[in-house]
């Protein structure tokens, strides 16, 4: 689904802001959460777009690079769910996906004979680097923030994750 430019003549993030200081009170938080929701609507669509070509969505887009990262090039199911961050019946679904599309291979692990581990294949591969140079050459749709402003929003963002417990960072 390509986004749609709403080419509102006035923020509606602020508009609702304005409305919320009224009504509720303070509206910093409200407006960042929503303004954070509505970048995530707009980025998924720019990285749809991007990888309709290899019939990828970023979910499995993520999962193929993880793939990559891995030394033998394969991972417990276990291991990518977590990584990616998501249920582990969500995991599942991205692997049989990729398997059914021949960019990945799933076996039972030697190791403990009852998980199961997933290998990404050449195809798989082949198709990742082509959809990174893809999502690289687009600045991953946010090529409008210096490096800095990259940064800072980063850092910024990774303190909530951090306060969420998705990691600890000592």
């Amino acid at each position: 689904m390509t986004e749609r430019k709403l080419n509102l003549p006035f923020d509606p993030i602020e508009v609702a802001g304005d409305h919320w200081e009224r009504r509720f009170g303070p509206s910093r938080a409200m407006k960042l959460a929503t303004s954070i929701m509505r970048v995530q609507q707009i980025l998924l669509a720019r990285y749809d777009d991007l990888l309709r070509p290899y019939d990828l969505t970023f979910a499995r887009y993520e999962a193929l690079v993880l793939l990559t990262f891995s030394r033998r090039g394969e991972l417990p199911m276990r291991v990518i769910g977590e990584r990616l961050m998501v249920h582990p019946t969500s995991a599942t679904n991205i692997v049989e996906r990729l398997d059914r599309q021949g960019y990945v291979t799933r076996r039972r692990n030697p190791r403990d004979g009852r998980g199961v581990l997933a290998a990404i294949t050449d195809v798989g591969r082949e198709v990742t680097n082509r959809a990174t140079k893809d999502l690289m050459a687009a600045g991953f749709g946010l090529d409008m923030l210096n490096d800095a402003e990259t940064e800072t929003l980063f850092q910024t963002l990774r303190r909530v994750r951090v306060a969420a417990g998705d990691f600890n960072p000592e």
